[in-house]
């Protein structure tokens, strides 16, 4: 049977990260398993056709169980099964979040996570176009600019929320987070840089380096609590495929925890009602499922936006608290961009632009679990969205916030109709409504596997899994709390970190 030193099952956002440098050393040879395949759909390279990817063959299309708050629909989960993972679907903002994030991961007793901890990890990956500074690198592998070729709308939203007394934010990953400004986005030469492109294509010929995609992780082999290696399907066989040092699991916060307690790992009762032999009890597998809520108001324009293939949905956004204290961490996230990010059953106008709106702090807290022992089969999703009353009256008013910017003089020459919520929907109740209608999430799912020494961690602060030898989670599951804005970057982070926590060990 085949060894390795290292298995990393996923080439996602952090799974690529670790591959590449665990590879840095040539003595030490890396399996990177991916179940879906190389990242050669023409439109994963147009940072305009982000919005195609979704539910296509390089998305896994979950969808959560039908949500009690938002009126029992299911809601899309979009998680990108490709190489470079979600970083290839996604819409390339590279928003690391606020200090206090990781300040506060430290103080729920994960040392080494403070925000000075794991800022020299971003800086590490980062090569930012507008040089290096005090938190911003250049010599790392991710391209990190500007628009080539920003729309006007981005420009107009700026002036829009600086008349209502909104501080310029030239930079939102710098000194501080609060205000508006233009977003950066990871893309190079006009072409998106996941991290597939960024990390394994420069490294795609280290021969201590297997990548194998179109493979499904099945389960992970144990003997007594060490893991020893995996098993996947691949062109219709089972393969089975030892480890010298480490199995390290990069599948997401959806199917890392289903890979868990798939294996053995997980909530005993679950498991032993689908027959699953327990390895070792930990409750706290896919549990504290965490996700950013959205909503749209979304107008006409009056012209055509000249929207650029090089451009992204996003271009411009707002960070503020909706107390209004700018002190206070800010707990919405305001995106502008020129589509139409319309709900269904709205009818899209020849050009149009978009407000977004998402909750960065709520309430509602989710799970994963299986559906069945039956490793093709899609695990059971409950986002528990909008849970809390609280939190529906926040969107309530960053709705009634978007439409004043919006209605500013400084978009007086492109506005038109409102095409949602609409001009009919006025009232709270009204807004409420739509609220609950029409609400989804970014797709920014975290949490599954959080790190921590509670009852209900799953990780330790090394993100080694509980009472498990030979065995980490690397990704976005292992956060505790979810972070002020796109997961992406701090995903990337959490992947350099993880890297130099095993090379530790050797």
């Amino acid at each position: 049977m085949t060894h390795y030193d290292y298995i990393v099952i996923g080439a996602g956002s952090a799974g690529c990260v670790v591959a590449n440098r665990l590879t840095e050393d040539p003595e030490t040879t890396v399996l990177l398993l991916e179940a879906g395949n190389p990242d050669t759909k023409p439109e994963i390279q147009i940072p305009a056709d982000c919005l195609k990817l979704l539910g296509s063959e390089v998305d896994w299309g979950y969808f959560s169980e039908p949500e009690p708050y938002l009126n029992d629909r299911k809601i899309f989960c979009s998680r990108g099964k490709v190489l470079g993972g979600t970083s290839s679907i996604n819409g390339m903002l590279y928003v690391r979040g606020n200090p206090h994030d990781y300040d506060h991961w430290q103080e729920l007793g994960n040392p080494g996570w403070s925000s000075q901890d794991v800022l020299p990890y971003f800086k590490k990956s980062e090569h930012q176009q507008r040089g290096a500074d005090a938190y911003h690198g250049v010599d790392g592998e991710l391209s990190v600019t500007d628009l080539i070729a920003p729309t006007v709308i981005s420009q107009r939203f700026i002036d829009a929320a600086m008349a209502l007394g909104y501080d310029y934010n030239p930079d939102f990953n710098g000194m501080q987070q609060s205000g508006v400004g233009p977003y950066q986005f990871n893309i190079k030469d006009g072409k998106r840089h996941s991290t597939a492109a960024a990390f394994l294509v420069p490294i795609q010929r280290r021969p201590n380096l297997t990548v194998i995609t179109g493979a499904l992780v099945t389960r992970l082999l144990f003997e007594g609590t060490r893991a020893v290696g995996v098993e996947y399907l691949h062109s219709g066989m089972l393969h089975q495929v030892r480890v010298n040092r480490e199995v390290i699991l990069s599948a997401g916060a959806f199917d890392s925890p289903k890979l868990l307690m798939l294996s053995g790992i997980g909530d005993a009762t679950h498991l032993q009602s689908l027959g699953i032999s327990v390895v070792v009890d930990l409750p706290g597998v896919g549990q504290n499922l965490q996700d950013h809520v959205v909503v749209s108001v979304v107008y006409q324009a009056t012209q055509n936006l000249h929207f650029a293939s090089t451009s992204s949905i996003g271009e411009a956004g707002l960070f503020l608290h909706s107390e209004g204290n700018l002190e206070a961490i800010p707990d919405l996230q305001f995106f502008c961009g020129p589509i139409q990010f319309l709900p269904p059953g709205y009818t899209p106008s020849d050009f149009g632009f978009t407000g977004a709106v998402t909750l960065n702090r709520l309430r509602n807290i989710g799970s994963v679990s299986l559906r069945s022992p039956d490793p093709k089969d899609t695990p059971v999703i409950r986002l528990n969205c909008l849970q809390s009353e609280a939190d529906v009256q926040k969107l309530v008013a960053a709705i009634k916030l978007m439409r004043q910017l919006f209605q500013n003089s400084a978009f007086d020459e492109f506005r038109g109709a409102e095409i949602a919520p609409g001009a009919d929907v006025t009232n709270d109740k009204a807004l409420v409504a739509y609220i609950r209608d029409t609400g989804s999430t970014f797709w920014h799912s975290v949490g599954t596997c959080k790190m921590g020494t509670d009852p209900m961690a799953v990780v330790d602060p090394e993100l080694r899994v509980h009472r498990v030898e030979g065995l980490r989670v690397v990704d976005a599951s292992i956060m505790p709390t979810i972070t002020t804005g796109n997961p992406n970057a701090p995903t990337i982070m959490i992947g350099e970190k993880a890297a130099d926590l095993i090379k530790v060990v050797d």
